[in-house]
């Protein structure tokens, strides 16, 4: 029977997920976007998926959606704050992850610009409840690449076998099963601790 030692999760989706998309919807409706174009301009479209893994800087691609909204300094102020308004740090579940340490080693790998660091240190205050911290961006590798996954092994010392790895994706869970990690696929609602106590990962005796 495997032994997990590491326990690794994602971000967005994850420990912080969009719990009230009203404040997107008005901003879209504000600057006369299609419905779910705010995430596709940030997150899923070129420029997005280019300072995910790295090839620009997160300021490049605030600056590119500036330029493409037309908006002034204060309109991209605005247009930051309501992006990120219905975004919420799962508290109860970063509390669980501090009581699984140290019996565990915990770590993030995140599909991420590079200010993931600043992200998870000041806006989501939970850098501290995590040994290792690995974004795309850092990398210049995205999930479900196999490289980040070994990366990220090879940075806390374990081989699959001893990683579990936490996604919303199940394109990002299957890739972590594929370098031999065992792997969750977080839905809503998933009782992550039961889904864990079931690999033998326990945050208590």
């Amino acid at each position: 029977m495997m032994t997990i030692q590491a326990v690794i999760f994602d971000v967005g989706g994850v420990l912080i997920r969009t719990e009230d998309r009203t404040p997107r919807a008005a901003l879209e409706a504000r600057w006369g976007l299609a419905p779910s174009a705010s995430e596709q301009l940030v997150f899923n479209g070129p420029m997005g998926l280019q300072a995910q893994r790295g090839a620009i800087s997160a300021q490049a691609l605030w600056a590119w959606l500036q330029a493409e909204l037309n908006l002034d300094d204060q309109g991209l102020a605005d247009f930051r704050q309501a992006f990120f308004a219905g975004d919420r740090l799962d508290m109860a579940l970063v509390a669980y992850i501090r009581r699984l340490r140290p019996r565990y080693q915990t770590a993030i790998i995140s599909n991420a610009m590079d200010d993931l660091l600043e992200v998870v240190t000041y806006r989501y205050p939970m850098a501290d409840a995590f040994d290792l911290i690995v974004g795309s961006a850092q990398t210049q590798v995205m999930k479900p690449d196999p490289a980040i996954f070994h990366y990220t092994l090879e940075r806390l010392g374990r081989a699959p076998h001893e990683a579990v790895f936490i996604d919303d994706f199940a394109h990002n869970v299957e890739g972590a099963r594929a370098v031999g990690m065992a792997a969750i696929h977080y839905t809503p609602g998933l009782d992550l601790a039961a889904a864990l106590a079931r690999l033998g990962v326990r945050d208590r005796e």
